[in-house]
């Protein structure tokens, strides 16, 4: 099987992640083909090396009529080079393009957390109504986006496949210099996000400001933070692998507007973390309110209060983190993502 797989961006991110999982998991039986735009080139350095990498620097997720049309026959030329059975279309972006410029019946297109578009770009959603028929499958990553789907007129072969992640980071080892953080601190309460009005740092310094007792790293910000914070907040900036440093941390928290199913929940699961997030998009699925933590309302001192409630006591602490790690293990493996894929991917060749 030849798998053509699309991004937007090449830079880090969640969508990011489940392309190199999947290809790098697919490349040892398949030929795949990871085409990705603008951005960092970050993807390219997480892809196996049987991977055939194609940037497309034309591709970007800003509207630009020029920049589009281009796109749409750079993928047009690589589809008639590669001549995929399957084509995988990931983000709002390249879903578009993809489904205009490739053809319909090898196209599978994820999107990716639903609310962007739901949400925070609401003008596009008639944009995709209109192309909703054009592709085979359209893949909610929980199944709060498959309902939001459903809700919105988005009906066409719509299913649903959680994301995942390897079950090991192959010893894998956190680059920041921990120690230097959490001396003089009881705990250390880990993020990591990028900076954008989507998760929410305003509300992260707001927790950390009730909690002064607790360090509070931030990984991810692709520049200096210009908000006030106090000396238990650090950025700590990009770090490839972030996903490790969980290892290091007594919790993870996540406060954001909208998500999709947010691939740091995973990770901090994988590592037996328990969580703290905002209850938005497919986290509550994941994160269960007294099981492995809390999914909360949007407001600093709910999320405190759950914090200290888990860090100060070691029986609830304990059990969260085993249930973390339980849940992960038998819902958001990358097998188990791969696997999901697959059964859709088998579907569009056998038609």
């Amino acid at each position: 099987m030849t798998i053509l797989q699309v991004i937007t961006c090449s830079n880090l991110g969640g969508a990011q992640s489940v392309v190199a999982c999947l290809s790098n998991a697919l490349c040892r039986e398949h030929k795949v083909i990871v085409v990705a735009g603008e951005g960092d080139g970050k993807l390219w350095n997480m892809l196996d090396e049987r991977v055939v990498r194609e940037p497309c620097m034309c591709l970007r997720r800003a509207l630009s009529p020029l920049n589009d049309v281009k796109a749409c026959f750079s993928l047009r030329a690589l589809c008639g080079k590669y001549k995929p059975d399957v084509i995988h279309l990931h983000s709002s972006k390249a879903g578009m393009l993809g489904r205009v410029a490739l053809p319909k019946s090898k196209i599978v297109y994820t999107v990716h957390g639903f609310d962007s578009i739901r949400v925070a770009y609401r003008k596009l959603l008639p944009i995709e109504k209109l192309m909703q028929r054009r592709c085979q499958y359209i893949v909610g990553v929980s199944k709060y986006d498959e309902k939001h789907l459903y809700e919105e007129g988005i009906t066409h072969h719509v299913r649903m496949v959680y994301n995942g992640i390897p079950q090991s980071d192959n010893g894998a080892v956190c680059s920041v210099d921990w120690q230097s953080i959490s001396d003089g601190y009881e705990k250390t309460v880990l993020c990591i996000a990028r900076l954008s009005p989507q998760k929410n740092v305003s509300l992260f310094l707001q927790i950390a400001a009730l909690l002064p007792q607790y360090a509070f790293v931030w990984i991810g910000n692709q520049q200096p933070v210009t908000e006030p914070h106090g000396k238990n907040v650090y950025f700590l900036g990009n770090i490839q692998e972030a996903g490790v440093c969980c290892k290091m941390a007594d919790m993870f928290v996540l406060s954001s507007n909208y998500e999709g199913l947010p691939m740091v929940l995973i990770e901090a699961m994988r590592a037996g973390l328990p969580v703290v997030a905002s209850n938005v998009g497919g986290v509550s699925e994941i994160v269960r309110n007294g099981e492995n933590g809390f999914a909360l309302e949007n407001k600093a001192e709910v999320f405190a209060d759950k914090i200290k409630y888990i860090l100060e006591r070691e029986d609830i602490y304990k059990a969260f983190a085993e249930k973390s790690a339980r849940i992960f293990s038998t819902e958001l493996t990358a097998e188990q993502m791969v696997d999901g894929y697959k059964k859709l991917y088998d579907r569009i060749i056998n038609k």
